[in-house]
């Protein structure tokens, strides 16, 4: 046995000790596990988080209208219509992402448990968020980026969130695409004994909860309605997860949960020839799509995040849209801002156009850019590696081959995702792990509330796989 499948045998047990959680106890039978007390058991109530998360400065950012982006969409919508979209600015946390929300309670999670140090597997924005914490906590911090192709080039968005996470006093570790990042995360948890704060962690998700639950609050408290939409650009699933649960926990049952992604399908997330054909690193199908139905690929057993429980509906971008609406939000609103939240924005101003003049959408993020986060340097690379950038209509746009820039607004195009596929997809890669051929009741219900989908419904697809 190599040092790489010893590594891998083992890995569980080093996850235990460097989450703190014996995840174990939450299994029930062949594929259920209970998800709702793993997630209770922390011993954070969203008071609790709140709370936390206001004493490093995170929590109560901006719910901004965006007036003229509303204006332009009315303007361009087929009947004349268009729900008034919000922007939750997440930029203004101390980061400046949402991701600090996680980040916040995990970061305490470890200080509370007695860890002299943190590590965390992330090429985005929780890096920075993880360093910027852990400098609050007095906590070492060890952040290990997947950063460069087999030449050893690195895509300017990572190579700036590398920058940003040692401003923060923390060592980064840049490595190739590959199977070695998951190994070298687990040598450097088992060497260190410090704290794995891992997005798909229970403290992870519920951190963004107050999220959720501040988008709802304040429509209440300033429009006196609830949003009929919340649009949130998906990647692992931690962000959708969090956010429609604090909605929950708010009352927000009648809330529309839109997950919106980049569309990058035909290019593969773990090939060193696609690793730099792509100009975004998370928010992107490469992610949404197989943690999605799968959510348990991630760094801890169990994860936290499983976003077909919330998701009511599933749509994607193209890239080129998605530069074309973060050039639009300066110009027209004079906000400059990193393109994970654009990627909902350009969603939601879309969808905005099939709702009426006095319903709401919330965009329920923002990132801050600058440097290698800049549309600029981002397109600069593409077309250093090889992808056409032009303008033109954005439905010709192929992924690793073109970016097209809308030459007009009318222009922009959603895909509309179909949820009933992933969600066979889900049930099918649970059949794969099955230990029994039999499945047991308890087995159906939990593929029922992993999925959304009635027992019956459930059972039909069961019956067809």
């Amino acid at each position: 046995m190599n040092k790489y499948e010893e590594m891998m045998k083992r890995k569980n047990e080093i996850m235990l000790k460097s989450v703190g959680i014996d995840y174990s106890k939450y299994e029930r039978k062949n594929i259920a596990f209970n998800y709702e007390k793993m997630l209770s058991d922390t011993g954070y109530s969203l008071d609790d988080v709140i709370k936390i998360q206001k004493e490093t400065g995170v929590y109560n950012t901006p719910l901004l209208e965006l007036r003229n982006l509303t204006k332009l969409a009315r303007i361009v919508s087929k009947s004349g219509k268009a729900a008034r979209i919000l922007v939750k600015d997440e930029s203004a946390n101390p980061s400046g992402s949402f991701k600090d929300r996680r980040a916040a309670l995990s970061l305490y999670d470890a200080k509370r448990k007695g860890f002299k140090g943190v590590v965390s597997a992330t090429s985005g924005n929780y890096g920075a968020a993880v360093a910027s914490q852990a400098a609050m906590r007095g906590l070492d911090c060890i952040i290990v980026q997947e950063c460069f192709d087999s030449r050893k080039v690195g895509q300017p968005e990572i190579l700036e969130k590398g920058r940003k996470c040692e401003c923060f006093g923390a060592e980064v570790i840049q490595l190739t695409v590959g199977p070695e990042l998951f190994y070298t995360f687990l040598k450097i948890l088992e060497e260190t004994g410090y704290y794995n704060a891992s997005l798909y962690s229970p403290s992870g998700i519920l951190g963004i909860e107050s999220l959720g639950y501040e988008i709802v609050n304040e429509c209440r408290a300033r429009y006196k309605k609830d949003p009929s939409a919340v649009v949130i650009t998906h990647a692992g699933g931690g962000n959708l997860t969090g956010t429609a649960r604090g909605i929950e926990k708010a009352g927000g049952i009648n809330t529309k949960i839109i997950g919106a992604s980049v569309d990058l399908s035909g290019l593969h997330m773990a090939s060193d020839l696609d690793f730099n054909k792509k100009s975004f690193t998370t928010g992107h199908t490469g992610f949404g799509i197989p943690f999605m139905t799968w959510p348990d690929r991630s760094d801890v057993p169990r994860s936290a995040a499983r976003p077909l429980r919330y998701m009511d509906r599933y749509v994607t971008v193209t890239q080129g849209e998605v530069f074309y609406m973060t050039e639009l939000l300066a110009q027209i609103e004079g906000m400059e801002r990193g393109p994970a939240g654009n990627t909902s924005l350009m969603a939601a101003f879309m969808i905005s156009q099939e709702m009426d003049n006095d319903d709401i959408i919330v965009v329920q993020e923002t990132e801050y850019t600058g440097a290698g986060k800049h549309i600029y340097p981002q397109l600069t690379f593409a077309k250093e590696n090889g992808v056409e950038v032009r303008i033109g209509d954005p439905i010709d746009e192929i992924p690793g081959e073109s970016i097209i820039i809308p030459e007009h607004p009318s222009k922009l195009i959603l895909k509309e995702q179909n949820l009933n596929t992933y969600r066979k997809s889900l049930i099918k890669n649970n059949l794969k792990n099955i230990k029994k051929k039999d499945l047991l009741k308890e087995d159906i219900e939990f593929l029922s509330e992993e999925t959304k989908l009635s027992i019956n419904e459930v059972m039909n697809i069961v019956k067809l796989l």
